[in-house]
Protein backbone atom coordinates (compact mmCIF):
# COMPACT_ATOMS: atom_id res chain seq x y z
CA UNK A 1 0.00 0.00 0.00
CA UNK A 2 1.11 3.04 -0.98
CA UNK A 3 -0.90 5.71 1.82
CA UNK A 4 1.44 7.63 4.21
CA UNK A 5 5.17 7.07 2.75
CA UNK A 6 4.16 9.46 -0.34
CA UNK A 7 4.22 12.36 2.17
CA UNK A 8 7.37 13.12 1.76
CA UNK A 9 8.26 12.45 -1.78
CA UNK A 10 8.20 16.09 -2.80
CA UNK A 11 11.06 16.48 -0.14
CA UNK A 12 14.14 18.41 -1.31
CA UNK A 13 17.68 16.84 -0.63
CA UNK A 14 18.92 19.46 1.66
CA UNK A 15 19.04 18.51 4.82
CA UNK A 16 17.96 22.39 6.04
CA UNK A 17 16.69 25.07 4.32
CA UNK A 18 16.72 28.94 4.70
CA UNK A 19 14.30 30.85 7.10
CA UNK A 20 11.67 32.74 5.74
CA UNK A 21 13.47 36.28 6.35
CA UNK A 22 16.25 35.47 4.33
CA UNK A 23 14.54 34.20 1.49
CA UNK A 24 12.72 36.01 -1.46
CA UNK A 25 9.08 35.91 -2.23
CA UNK A 26 9.68 34.25 -5.58
CA UNK A 27 11.58 31.31 -3.49
CA UNK A 28 9.20 31.06 -0.79
CA UNK A 29 6.45 30.36 -3.86
CA UNK A 30 8.42 27.72 -4.89
CA UNK A 31 8.48 26.18 -1.69
CA UNK A 32 5.21 26.48 -1.24
CA UNK A 33 4.49 24.74 -4.46
CA UNK A 34 6.63 21.97 -3.92
CA UNK A 35 4.91 21.07 -0.58
CA UNK A 36 1.41 21.33 -2.72
CA UNK A 37 2.33 18.41 -5.16
CA UNK A 38 3.53 16.55 -2.15
CA UNK A 39 0.21 17.01 -0.85
CA UNK A 40 -1.68 16.25 -3.12
CA UNK A 41 0.10 13.10 -3.84
CA UNK A 42 -0.06 12.06 -0.10
CA UNK A 43 -3.80 12.59 -0.46
CA UNK A 44 -3.82 9.97 -3.21
CA UNK A 45 -1.75 7.70 -1.75
CA UNK A 46 -4.18 7.28 1.02
CA UNK A 47 -7.19 6.81 -1.64
CA UNK A 48 -5.09 4.51 -2.91
CA UNK A 49 -4.73 2.36 0.36
CA UNK A 50 -8.52 3.08 1.30
CA UNK A 51 -9.24 1.38 -1.50
CA UNK A 52 -7.23 -2.00 -1.04
CA UNK A 53 -9.11 -1.91 2.82
CA UNK A 54 -11.81 -1.33 0.97
CA UNK A 55 -11.31 -4.15 -1.20
CA UNK A 56 -10.67 -6.50 2.28
CA UNK A 57 -14.20 -5.02 3.71
CA UNK A 58 -15.79 -5.96 0.51
CA UNK A 59 -14.68 -9.47 1.47
CA UNK A 60 -15.73 -9.40 4.97
CA UNK A 61 -12.44 -9.73 6.48
CA UNK A 62 -12.76 -5.67 8.19
CA UNK A 63 -15.47 -4.05 8.92
CA UNK A 64 -16.67 -1.05 6.19
CA UNK A 65 -15.38 1.56 9.47
CA UNK A 66 -11.91 0.24 8.51
CA UNK A 67 -11.44 1.53 5.06
CA UNK A 68 -13.32 5.06 5.96
CA UNK A 69 -11.62 5.79 8.97
CA UNK A 70 -8.15 5.29 7.39
CA UNK A 71 -8.98 7.52 3.89
CA UNK A 72 -10.61 10.10 6.59
CA UNK A 73 -7.60 9.96 9.13
CA UNK A 74 -5.35 10.58 5.95
CA UNK A 75 -7.20 13.11 4.57
CA UNK A 76 -7.34 15.26 7.43
CA UNK A 77 -3.60 14.48 8.38
CA UNK A 78 -3.01 15.42 5.74
CA UNK A 79 -5.38 18.85 5.42
CA UNK A 80 -3.96 19.80 8.42
CA UNK A 81 -0.08 19.84 7.03
CA UNK A 82 -1.68 22.18 4.44
CA UNK A 83 -2.72 24.46 5.71
CA UNK A 84 0.16 24.83 8.00
CA UNK A 85 2.33 24.99 4.44
CA UNK A 86 -0.80 27.57 3.23
CA UNK A 87 -0.17 29.93 6.09
CA UNK A 88 3.29 29.75 5.77
CA UNK A 89 3.81 28.39 9.10
CA UNK A 90 6.50 25.75 7.64
CA UNK A 91 8.98 28.53 6.15
CA UNK A 92 9.94 29.60 10.21
CA UNK A 93 11.64 26.66 10.13
CA UNK A 94 15.16 25.44 8.46
CA UNK A 95 13.31 22.15 7.23
CA UNK A 96 10.49 23.62 5.98
CA UNK A 97 8.82 20.03 4.88
CA UNK A 98 8.72 19.43 9.02
CA UNK A 99 10.14 16.30 8.04
CA UNK A 100 9.85 14.99 12.33
CA UNK A 101 6.52 15.87 12.59
CA UNK A 102 5.37 14.33 9.52
CA UNK A 103 7.19 11.09 9.69
CA UNK A 104 5.71 10.95 13.62
CA UNK A 105 2.14 11.77 12.48
CA UNK A 106 2.20 9.30 9.89
CA UNK A 107 3.56 5.86 11.57
CA UNK A 108 1.15 6.85 14.72
CA UNK A 109 -1.55 6.79 12.02
CA UNK A 110 -0.32 3.39 10.56
CA UNK A 111 0.24 1.76 14.33
CA UNK A 112 -3.06 3.05 15.24
CA UNK A 113 -4.69 0.95 12.34
CA UNK A 114 -2.49 -1.95 13.20
CA UNK A 115 -4.23 -1.75 16.58
CA UNK A 116 -7.15 -1.39 14.98
CA UNK A 117 -7.16 -3.91 12.92
CA UNK A 118 -4.65 -6.18 13.32
CA UNK A 119 -5.88 -9.49 10.87
CA UNK A 120 -4.99 -7.22 8.26
CA UNK A 121 -1.99 -5.92 9.88
CA UNK A 122 1.41 -6.26 7.25
CA UNK A 123 -0.18 -3.69 5.01
CA UNK A 124 0.29 -1.11 7.72
CA UNK A 125 3.63 -2.39 8.72
CA UNK A 126 4.81 -2.00 5.84
CA UNK A 127 4.06 1.22 4.99
CA UNK A 128 6.54 2.43 7.86
CA UNK A 129 9.17 0.85 5.49
CA UNK A 130 8.16 3.87 2.87
CA UNK A 131 7.80 6.55 4.93
CA UNK A 132 11.18 6.17 6.09
CA UNK A 133 12.55 5.27 2.95
CA UNK A 134 11.12 8.91 1.55
CA UNK A 135 12.23 10.22 4.78
CA UNK A 136 15.66 9.12 4.14
CA UNK A 137 15.79 11.05 0.65
CA UNK A 138 16.35 14.12 3.45
CA UNK A 139 16.87 13.10 6.56
CA UNK A 140 19.80 14.48 8.83
CA UNK A 141 21.63 11.77 10.95
CA UNK A 142 19.92 13.33 13.67
CA UNK A 143 16.58 12.96 12.10
CA UNK A 144 16.93 9.62 11.33
CA UNK A 145 17.97 9.06 14.69
CA UNK A 146 14.66 10.59 16.11
CA UNK A 147 12.66 9.26 14.12
CA UNK A 148 14.13 5.74 14.25
CA UNK A 149 13.79 5.87 18.23
CA UNK A 150 10.05 7.35 17.96
CA UNK A 151 8.83 4.51 15.52
CA UNK A 152 10.64 1.88 18.08
CA UNK A 153 8.91 3.36 21.07
CA UNK A 154 5.59 2.88 18.95
CA UNK A 155 6.35 -0.65 17.74
CA UNK A 156 7.79 -2.55 20.81
CA UNK A 157 4.62 -2.27 22.83
CA UNK A 158 2.52 -3.57 20.34
CA UNK A 159 4.83 -6.44 19.53
CA UNK A 160 5.71 -7.04 23.52
CA UNK A 161 3.22 -6.12 25.50
CA UNK A 162 -0.10 -7.04 23.20
CA UNK A 163 -1.34 -10.68 22.32
CA UNK A 164 -3.26 -9.64 18.84
CA UNK A 165 -2.40 -11.70 15.94
CA UNK A 166 -0.75 -9.56 12.85
CA UNK A 167 -1.83 -11.41 9.73
CA UNK A 168 -2.17 -11.21 5.99
CA UNK A 169 -5.34 -13.11 5.09
CA UNK A 170 -5.66 -14.85 1.83
CA UNK A 171 -8.26 -17.19 2.25
CA UNK A 172 -10.11 -16.14 -0.53
CA UNK A 173 -9.55 -15.01 -3.71
CA UNK A 174 -10.47 -11.45 -2.82
CA UNK A 175 -8.70 -11.14 0.19
CA UNK A 176 -5.67 -11.96 -2.24
CA UNK A 177 -6.40 -9.37 -4.72
CA UNK A 178 -6.30 -6.98 -1.85
CA UNK A 179 -3.11 -8.82 -0.88
CA UNK A 180 -1.78 -8.48 -4.30
CA UNK A 181 -2.41 -5.18 -4.70
CA UNK A 182 -1.07 -3.80 -1.30
CA UNK A 183 2.28 -5.53 -2.39
CA UNK A 184 2.02 -4.23 -5.94
CA UNK A 185 1.56 -0.75 -4.50
CA UNK A 186 4.35 -1.15 -2.01
CA UNK A 187 6.75 -2.37 -4.97
CA UNK A 188 6.30 0.48 -7.07
CA UNK A 189 6.48 3.09 -3.99
CA UNK A 190 9.88 1.35 -3.42
CA UNK A 191 10.34 2.06 -7.27
CA UNK A 192 9.72 5.41 -6.76
CA UNK A 193 11.87 6.18 -4.28
CA UNK A 194 14.91 4.88 -6.20
CA UNK A 195 14.25 6.58 -8.97
CA UNK A 196 13.25 9.55 -6.85
CA UNK A 197 16.74 9.34 -5.09
CA UNK A 198 18.47 8.69 -8.90
CA UNK A 199 16.84 12.01 -9.87
CA UNK A 200 18.17 13.39 -7.02
CA UNK A 201 21.43 12.41 -7.59
CA UNK A 202 21.42 13.80 -11.04
CA UNK A 203 19.85 17.07 -10.12
CA UNK A 204 22.87 17.66 -7.21
CA UNK A 205 25.62 16.43 -10.12
CA UNK A 206 23.85 19.09 -12.59
CA UNK A 207 23.85 21.95 -10.16
CA UNK A 208 27.49 20.73 -9.13
CA UNK A 209 28.26 20.99 -12.73
CA UNK A 210 26.85 24.48 -12.97
CA UNK A 211 28.38 25.29 -9.70
CA UNK A 212 31.81 24.87 -10.42
CA UNK A 213 31.23 26.98 -13.90
CA UNK A 214 30.02 29.44 -12.10
CA UNK A 215 32.87 29.07 -9.33
CA UNK A 216 35.49 29.50 -12.57
CA UNK A 217 33.39 32.38 -13.82
CA UNK A 218 33.48 34.56 -11.06
CA UNK A 219 37.73 33.49 -10.80
CA UNK A 220 37.92 34.81 -13.88
CA UNK A 221 36.49 37.91 -13.66
CA UNK A 222 38.14 38.28 -10.25
CA UNK A 223 41.03 38.51 -11.73
CA UNK A 224 40.17 40.32 -15.05
CA UNK A 225 39.99 44.02 -15.69
CA UNK A 226 36.33 45.15 -16.24
CA UNK A 227 36.97 47.81 -18.66
CA UNK A 228 40.00 45.82 -21.09
CA UNK A 229 39.05 41.93 -19.91
CA UNK A 230 43.13 41.82 -19.33
CA UNK A 231 44.28 41.10 -16.32
CA UNK A 232 44.07 43.26 -13.45
CA UNK A 233 47.14 44.33 -11.47
CA UNK A 234 46.36 42.12 -8.92
CA UNK A 235 47.07 38.90 -11.27
CA UNK A 236 49.20 39.96 -13.47
CA UNK A 237 51.42 40.37 -10.98
CA UNK A 238 51.00 37.20 -9.27
CA UNK A 239 51.95 35.84 -12.73
CA UNK A 240 54.96 37.64 -13.28
CA UNK A 241 56.25 36.58 -9.82
CA UNK A 242 55.32 33.05 -10.90
CA UNK A 243 57.10 33.57 -14.10
CA UNK A 244 60.53 35.22 -12.87
CA UNK A 245 60.32 31.79 -10.52
CA UNK A 246 59.90 29.63 -13.47
CA UNK A 247 62.77 30.80 -15.42
CA UNK A 248 64.99 31.18 -12.73
CA UNK A 249 64.32 27.68 -11.88
CA UNK A 250 64.52 26.40 -15.57
CA UNK A 251 67.41 29.18 -16.56
CA UNK A 252 65.55 29.99 -19.70
CA UNK A 253 64.81 34.07 -20.71
CA UNK A 254 61.79 36.17 -19.29
CA UNK A 255 61.60 39.70 -20.38
CA UNK A 256 58.15 41.58 -19.52
CA UNK A 257 57.50 45.36 -21.20
CA UNK A 258 55.58 47.95 -19.29
CA UNK A 259 53.46 49.76 -21.68
CA UNK A 260 51.84 53.20 -21.61
CA UNK A 261 49.10 55.25 -24.11
CA UNK A 262 51.05 58.19 -25.14
CA UNK A 263 48.94 61.39 -23.92
CA UNK A 264 46.00 59.61 -22.57
CA UNK A 265 44.89 62.21 -20.68
CA UNK A 266 44.95 64.53 -23.70
CA UNK A 267 42.46 62.31 -25.23
CA UNK A 268 40.14 62.39 -22.43
CA UNK A 269 40.01 65.76 -22.26
CA UNK A 270 39.52 66.12 -25.52
CA UNK A 271 37.58 63.36 -26.61
CA UNK A 272 35.78 62.59 -23.40
CA UNK A 273 36.07 59.72 -20.94
CA UNK A 274 33.76 57.27 -23.13
CA UNK A 275 36.10 58.06 -26.46
CA UNK A 276 39.07 56.94 -23.98
CA UNK A 277 37.57 53.55 -23.09
CA UNK A 278 36.89 52.48 -26.12
CA UNK A 279 40.65 53.58 -27.28
CA UNK A 280 42.06 51.22 -23.86
CA UNK A 281 39.35 48.52 -25.14
CA UNK A 282 40.79 48.71 -28.36
CA UNK A 283 44.58 48.68 -27.49
CA UNK A 284 43.93 45.90 -25.37
CA UNK A 285 42.48 44.15 -28.20
CA UNK A 286 44.55 45.03 -30.76
CA UNK A 287 47.47 43.54 -27.82
CA UNK A 288 45.84 40.21 -27.52
CA UNK A 289 45.44 40.00 -31.17
CA UNK A 290 49.14 40.03 -31.93
CA UNK A 291 50.53 37.98 -28.68
CA UNK A 292 51.99 34.51 -28.47
CA UNK A 293 49.94 31.83 -26.53
CA UNK A 294 52.16 31.89 -23.72
CA UNK A 295 52.15 35.78 -23.09
CA UNK A 296 50.33 37.17 -20.20
CA UNK A 297 49.04 40.95 -20.48
CA UNK A 298 47.17 42.91 -17.71
CA UNK A 299 46.41 46.11 -16.71
CA UNK A 300 49.25 47.84 -14.74
CA UNK A 301 46.86 50.73 -13.67
CA UNK A 302 45.32 53.70 -15.49
CA UNK A 303 46.59 53.59 -19.24
CA UNK A 304 49.57 51.21 -18.02
CA UNK A 305 49.60 48.16 -19.02
CA UNK A 306 52.36 45.30 -18.13
CA UNK A 307 53.22 42.43 -20.64
CA UNK A 308 55.20 39.54 -19.54
CA UNK A 309 56.85 37.53 -22.23
CA UNK A 310 58.29 34.11 -20.74
CA UNK A 311 60.91 32.37 -22.77
CA UNK A 312 62.20 35.68 -24.52
CA UNK A 313 65.61 36.97 -24.29
CA UNK A 314 65.98 40.65 -24.88
CA UNK A 315 66.65 41.31 -28.59
CA UNK A 316 63.21 39.29 -29.22
CA UNK A 317 61.50 41.21 -26.87
CA UNK A 318 62.48 44.88 -28.09
CA UNK A 319 61.10 42.99 -31.52
CA UNK A 320 57.51 41.96 -30.21
CA UNK A 321 57.02 45.59 -28.67
CA UNK A 322 58.57 47.87 -31.89
CA UNK A 323 56.40 45.83 -34.22
CA UNK A 324 53.20 46.26 -31.24
CA UNK A 325 54.27 49.96 -31.32
CA UNK A 326 54.19 50.40 -35.41
CA UNK A 327 50.95 48.35 -35.47
CA UNK A 328 48.72 50.25 -32.77
CA UNK A 329 50.35 53.79 -34.51
CA UNK A 330 48.78 52.58 -38.00
CA UNK A 331 45.66 51.99 -36.43
CA UNK A 332 42.34 53.85 -37.95
CA UNK A 333 41.42 55.80 -34.82
CA UNK A 334 40.02 58.46 -36.82
CA UNK A 335 36.83 55.59 -36.83
CA UNK A 336 36.49 57.61 -32.96
CA UNK A 337 37.01 60.45 -33.83
CA UNK A 338 38.19 62.37 -36.73
CA UNK A 339 42.17 63.46 -36.39
CA UNK A 340 42.85 61.60 -33.60
CA UNK A 341 46.08 59.72 -33.32
CA UNK A 342 47.15 56.74 -30.30
CA UNK A 343 50.70 55.44 -30.02
CA UNK A 344 52.22 53.49 -27.32
CA UNK A 345 55.61 53.91 -25.71
CA UNK A 346 57.07 51.06 -23.93
CA UNK A 347 60.44 50.01 -21.78
CA UNK A 348 61.46 46.63 -21.78
CA UNK A 349 63.51 44.35 -19.74
CA UNK A 350 64.87 41.32 -19.56
CA UNK A 351 65.61 38.80 -16.29
CA UNK A 352 68.92 38.77 -14.75
CA UNK A 353 70.29 36.31 -12.79
CA UNK A 354 68.86 35.89 -9.35
CA UNK A 355 66.60 39.39 -10.15
CA UNK A 356 63.29 39.64 -7.63
CA UNK A 357 60.33 40.66 -9.72
CA UNK A 358 60.34 44.10 -8.03
CA UNK A 359 63.58 45.09 -9.67
CA UNK A 360 62.86 43.56 -13.29
CA UNK A 361 59.69 45.82 -12.53
CA UNK A 362 61.33 48.68 -11.53
CA UNK A 363 64.08 48.77 -14.59
CA UNK A 364 60.89 48.36 -17.21
CA UNK A 365 59.65 51.17 -15.60
CA UNK A 366 62.90 53.37 -16.05
CA UNK A 367 63.19 52.18 -19.68
CA UNK A 368 59.18 53.50 -20.28
CA UNK A 369 60.39 57.18 -18.85
CA UNK A 370 63.34 56.59 -20.33
CA UNK A 371 61.65 56.28 -23.77
CA UNK A 372 58.85 59.28 -22.97
CA UNK A 373 61.97 61.60 -22.41
CA UNK A 374 63.01 60.69 -25.84
CA UNK A 375 59.50 61.97 -27.20
CA UNK A 376 57.08 59.12 -26.69
CA UNK A 377 56.04 56.38 -29.76
CA UNK A 378 58.93 54.32 -29.54
CA UNK A 379 60.54 51.36 -27.62
CA UNK A 380 63.49 51.43 -24.92
CA UNK A 381 65.70 48.72 -23.31
CA UNK A 382 66.69 48.61 -19.98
Amino acid sequence: MSSAASSLQGQSTAGTGTLAGTLTPDALRRRAGQRRQMFVAQAVSYSLGGLVLLIYSYAGTVPIIVPSSYFLCGLTLTGIFAVLSEAHFNDRFEDHYLTISQIACNVALQLGFLVAAPEIGYAFLSVLFLIFGFGALRMTSRQAAIAWTLTTLGVAPIFLLTSVPIGMPVSTPVERLAAMLAFVLTIGQCAFVGLYGSSMRMMLYNRGVELKAANKRIEELAELDELTGSFNRRCIMRVLDEEVARAHRSKAPCSIALIDLDWFKRINDAYGHPTGDEVLRTFAITVFANLRAIDKFGRYGGEEFLLVLPDTPDDSAAQILDRLRAIIADLDWSAFSPGMRVTISAGVATLKPNETPDAILARADSALYLAKSRGRNRIASA
